[in-house]
């Protein structure tokens, strides 16, 4: 594939203070691109999955820890593939701009296509699932009559609607806002958090057993649980979804400073972060509360952190952690919006969307019409989540999606140097051709061990209707998504356009 131009990384100031024309300005610093990736990670799950994983993979056991660390090797070489795409090519839309540039234009649309319906949805449901956690704080103050309010269907999805588009307001106001906004929260987000880590921490599975005694008159239960590949791998696979959310850094490669540097910074400052945050996480509560007691109560109803920590805790305390709970997921929402509407942004750039999605705010420098449109998938995701009765289907999709993007990912750093020689030049870290075959090369066969585990569970799951599996919704939206690109392929060579051009080169800044 030929290039007739070389990729240009350095920013002129002059055009980015005084632009001809409305465009994307590179405010981001490392700490607002950092943020970024962590809030995208973490969410409300933290406090339930580790947790309930004992009811959806029996007999994980005592091996939860050493599963949750295990799934991370397969999202740090995903990183991996983004640290080395992202130095190369700094611009919005990162995971479409690599894998157009790097394989083909029709497979990085289509992948990032599903990645935008599949986080867009998540949005949706991550919006919804905002009002109970609000409901479980008034009940925890002995506001019974507001808690109440917020279980009838209309003023759950109204406020859910109302959360929802005040973050999406806060997107098309511009980055200040946005690193106002995010950063001061996801401090709260830690501080709250590690209320659960010190207090797990503090207690020991004797000062649990003795509560529970005291307060039930329970005992701890002695069972136990042999290793078994199998039920590792499948909780390692659930225990991944948790790491799915750094990507969002690279879309936002439009407007990191300095971004070459920054980038794969920022996206190695979220990983290690947030994989410290989960492990101690995870560590403190089994600290406190031993795995057979989790495993019991989980097969019998929801447990979560605050449940488990209310039997040592005094009363009260459980109203900071699920603050704690509501403010990671509140956090989740400003950043994947953000990411979700710079991909739409990206498309209509080259050409393979409607360009007027392109559109730049004069005064905000944002991608507003992209994220109206984002905003109004995630609208739809929040009124299927309230009438269909399960938002787990729209998290399913996300994962399957994720997964396929992390995959090409890995094969657009091993294919690069071939398709693109005069942008791998541009690579600007883990310059060694053999540490990125081996590293991206790992990854591929990890992550696809990871999607075959995540595929063969939704198809063997028993559900009421086809449509209720992940993976043939997931085919159909690829099947929308090629249809999309078919006709916008056909306008853009109808219109003249060298396409081998276009995609052989990075977008203007």
């Amino acid at each position: 594939m030929g290039v007739s131009r070389k990729p240009t990384h350095s920013i002129d100031k002059v055009t980015m203070n005084n632009p001809k024309g409305p465009g994307l300005t590179r405010q981001m610093g490392l700490l607002s691109l950092a943020a970024t990736g962590i809030c995208s990670m973490i969410g409300a799950s933290i406090y339930v999955v580790p947790f309930m994983i004992q009811r959806n993979v029996p007999g994980i056991g005592p091996y939860v820890l050493p599963a949750f660390l295990f799934a991370a090797i397969p999202a740090a070489l995903a990183a991996f593939a983004y640290i080395v795409l992202s130095s190369a090519m700094p611009r919005a839309g990162g995971s479409y701009i690599y894998a157009s540039r790097a394989i083909n234009p029709y497979i990085g649309f289509v992948a990032s296509f599903s990645q935008w319906f599949g986080l867009s949805i998540a949005i949706g449901v991550v919006s919804y699932v905002i009002v109970p956690f609000l409901r479980d704080i008034f009940s925890a103050l002995n506001l019974n009559e507001l808690a109440a309010l917020l279980d009838t269907g209309l003023i759950r999805v109204t406020l859910s609607l109302l959360i929802l588009w005040t973050f999406v307001l806060i997107n098309i106001r511009g980055i200040k806002l946005y690193e106002k906004t995010l950063i001061p929260l996801m401090i709260l987000m830690f501080g709250l958090g590690s209320i659960v880590i010190v207090a797990g921490l503090i207690f020991n599975h004797h000062d649990f057993a003795s509560a529970l005694l005291a307060k039930e008159g329970r005992t701890i239960p002695t069972t136990s649980a042999d290793f078994s590949w199998s039920t590792f791998l499948a909780g390692a696979a659930i225990l991944f979804s948790s790491f799915i959310g750094f990507d969002s850094i690279a879309q936002a490669g439009g407007e990191a400073r300095n971004p070459s540097l920054l980038l794969p910074k920022a996206i190695g400052i979220a990983i290690i972060t947030v994989t410290l945050f989960y492990i101690l996480f995870a560590y403190s509560l089994y600290h406190t509360v031993p795995w057979q007691f989790v495993a019991q109560e989980a097969s019998k109803k929801d447990v979560t952190a605050p449940g488990l920590l209310s039997y040592v805790l005094p009363s009260g305390w459980a109203v900071f952690i699920v603050l704690g709970a509501t403010i990671a997921l509140i956090n989740d929402l400003p950043a994947m919006i953000l990411s979700v509407s710079r991909l739409m942004f990206a498309w209509a750039e080259d050409g393979i969307f409607p360009k007027k999605i392109a559109a730049i705010h004069r005064t905000h420098h944002t991608p507003h019409l992209a994220i109206y449109c984002s905003g109004l998938m995630a609208t739809i995701g929040i009124l299927g989540s309230h009438f269909a009765g399960d938002f787990f289907l729209g998290i399913d999709i996300m994962v399957t999606s994720m997964l396929v993007n992390y995959l090409l990912m890995c094969w657009s750093v091993l294919l690069l140097p071939k398709t693109n020689p005069i942008i791998a030049s541009y690579i600007a870290v883990f310059k060694s051709k053999r540490l990125q075959k081996t590293v991206s090369t790992l990854g591929v066969i990890c992550i696809t061990s990871f999607l075959v585990i995540h595929i063969a569970k939704d198809i063997n799951a028993s559900v009421k209707a086809w449509y209720f599996h992940s993976t043939p919704v997931w085919l159909l939206v690829m099947l929308t998504a090629s249809f999309i690109f078919w006709i916008n392929w056909r306008m853009l060579k109808k219109s003249g356009v060298n396409t081998k051009e276009l995609f052989s080169t990075l977008p203007a800044e």
